[in-house]
């Protein structure tokens, strides 16, 4: 039997996050204290191509502090981008840890189908 699950992301596991940047190329992230446009935050650092200033995950909430001026100093897409490779790494790492395969199909939408394959006989 198969099920369809959509995925609403909060960034909450530092490793999965560094996965995710690797997935898209990108530089590692860093725990410190960003400066934004205007305000400072703490969390995980992350360098988004094209954006003026970092994305910086606070883990613990699952919250993201970003300043893109209304996407003049950052595409949305690309936090979108990560947003979705963390969903999917996420999802990978969860699915290993209980001995579970996982086989990935990029769709031509741009969404990823992930199969994870419950036992010898099964699906999920």
């Amino acid at each position: 039997m198969s099920h369809i699950v959509n995925i609403k992301t909060q960034i909450r596991d530092p490793v999965a996050l560094a996965a995710a940047c690797v997935r898209l190329g990108i530089q590692q992230p860093t725990q410190g204290r960003a400066k934004l446009f205007v305000t400072e935050a703490e969390g995980q650092i992350v360098h988004l191509p094209g954006w003026t200033y970092p994305a910086v995950v606070d883990t613990a909430s699952g919250t993201i502090a970003t300043d893109t001026y209304g996407g003049r100093w950052g595409d949305q897409r690309e936090l979108d981008r990560l947003l979705q490779a963390y969903a999917v790494e996420k999802s990978r790492i969860e699915a290993r840890k209980s001995g579970y395969t996982v086989t990935e199909q990029n769709l031509a939408d741009g969404s990823i189908k992930l199969t994870i394959q419950v036992g010898a006989g099964g699906g999920a």
